[in-house]
């Protein structure tokens, strides 16, 4: 007769499979607490990070852009023009509106170079009314009035016989406020203004470098529009923001690489804070304009607002003169050409 086999269970294997279970319920609790963590990090940047963002990466895009806290080159003391060779230049501040103060460099014709030693800002505004051409030069991007092709064009004017008044727009170099394209059109304007009201029946000629090619047009088409129209304008390195998207609006990848992010972050420029229709202020503008462009930097946007610029007008009124690539003068180096100061005077006695 066959026995039955009795097995008993003590308390320890009860006790040990009653662990097994709770590990087993603790690491399936575990994911569980993982995600509601994720879940309220992913509320918390909804709900602060990304208003957050709203607000500031707008600011930083647009700071970006400008490039207007590079502050090159660094350790000038940009009230003390004479330690850049400028000793012919008086350094003033303008309030082209409430709160508003820009830094100016005034660089009279060379020929005054010694009589203008130790003089005041009574003396320089004087002398605008000498009857010699004024040159506003409105610079690009990045740095200040000290960069040293800046400092190089003022040279090259003030060696021609010519008066130099050189701005940094608001937020760039020691001048007060935030870059904007309505902004920096405002100084633009100020500045011709407080040039005209002081220099009686001089010329005035704006030179717009880069940036500058775009606040220059801005501003002749202000003045069409007040029945005004400047003596000439000089674009050298122009930009076109209907055909350079990316270089004008150097962060448009991060909206369509990422679909949808534009619904957080609305483009800058669709607030028209740095447009610059450059192409459009051209069919509008009724002055001489000389077009100065490198071949070695993208030449065909300098021919394409040429021939927008010729068909608004003439050929007679609006030139282009380019600079051969292998001398590699790129954007800023066009100062150094030695037919330039021929070229200039050429221009302006055309007016």
């Amino acid at each position: 007769m066959a026995r039955k086999r009795v097995v008993k269970h003590d308390g320890s294997t009860s006790a040990a499979s009653k662990v097994q279970e709770s590990t087993k319920v603790q690491k399936e609790a575990r994911p569980s607490r993982r995600w509601l963590k994720r879940g309220v990090l992913a509320i918390v940047v909804v709900l602060f990070l990304v208003p957050f963002l709203q607000t500031k990466l707008p600011e930083l895009i647009q700071h970006l852009v400008y490039s207007h806290r590079i502050r090159v080159p660094f350790f000038v003391d940009l009230s003390r023009p004479a330690d850049l060779s400028l000793n012919h230049t008086i350094n003033m501040y303008l309030t082209s509106e409430e709160g508003i103060s820009l830094g100016v460099w005034h660089t009279v014709p060379d020929r005054q170079r010694k009589e203008a030693q130790g003089k005041d800002l009574a003396w320089y505004q004087n002398t605008l009314r000498d009857g010699s051409p004024v040159f506003i030069y409105l610079h690009g991007n990045t740095g200040t009035r000290a960069a040293t092709h800046r400092v190089g064009v003022a040279k090259v004017l003030s060696a021609l016989g010519y008066h130099v008044l050189v701005p940094d727009y608001r937020g760039f170099g020691d001048s007060t406020g935030e870059p904007t394209e309505a902004g920096l059109t405002t100084d633009a304007l100020y500045l011709y203004d407080w040039v005209k009201a002081r220099s009686g029946s001089s010329l005035v000629i704006i030179w717009g470098h880069s940036l500058g090619t775009g606040v220059g047009t801005n501003t002749a088409v202000k003045l069409s529009e007040r029945g005004e129209h400047v003596d000439g304008v000089m674009l050298e390195g122009s930009f076109n923001s209907a055909l350079q998207q990316i270089p004008v609006h150097p962060f448009s990848w991060y909206y369509w690489k990422f679909p949808g992010v534009g619904y957080f972050f609305p483009e800058p420029w669709a607030e028209n804070k740095f447009v610059f229709p450059t192409e459009e202020n051209l069919k509008k503008m009724r002055c001489p304009i000389l077009f100065l462009h490198a071949e070695d930097d993208h030449i065909e946007i300098a021919q394409q607002l040429h021939e927008v610029a010729v068909s608004a007008q003439n050929a007679e009124r609006v030139k282009l003169v380019s600079f051969d690539g292998s001398l590699g003068y790129l954007h800023n180096g066009l100062y150094r050409d030695s037919h330039l100061p021929d070229i200039i005077k050429t221009f302006v006695l055309s007016l």
